[in-house]
């Protein structure tokens, strides 16, 4: 099977993080997310890869020692997410590809907007409860007869 990586970065201020409303992805559409997601890029490192998602995305510069590894989660089938949170960066938030994002918003950690992306929502409970690392998301039982 081939992994596709995928990095996501929580920005973070005190108790709140930055979240967007996904919209005309095909993927959760009205779903909040991350700040700052997507997948590593061929030669790139996933420190690189949340660098280049933020500027992207959010027009916000990072530096790669300035995101603290945060999760990794292996998520069925296919997919290993690196989560990173970041607290310090250079810009204002905004948003840069407004046909993927309707609404960007500040919101507590504890009192998070619904719904919320699902695997996301699961990493950033065990931020909550101060519990986060590596661990796996969803169904990983192989179809009948390949086992």
């Amino acid at each position: 099977m081939h992994l596709i990586p995928v990095v996501y970065v929580v920005f973070r201020r005190e108790d709140r993080i930055l979240l967007q409303q996904r919209r005309g992805t095909a993927f959760m559409d009205g779903h909040w997310a991350s700040g700052a997601a997507g997948h590593v890029e061929a030669g790139e490192t996933v420190h690189q890869a949340a660098c280049r998602e933020a500027f992207e995305e959010l027009g916000m510069s990072i530096e790669p020692d300035g995101l603290e590894p945060l999760a990794v989660l292996h998520r069925a089938p296919n997919r290993v997410d690196f989560f990173f949170q970041c607290t310090s960066w250079s810009g204002q938030p905004k948003l840069m590809e407004p046909d993927k994002a309707a609404e960007l918003q500040w919101f507590d950690l504890k009192a998070l907007p619904s719904p919320v992306v699902p695997h996301e929502l699961h990493v950033l409970g065990q931020l909550c409860s101060g519990v986060p690392g590596i661990g796996s998301f969803g169904d990983f039982t192989p179809p009948a007869g390949l086992d």
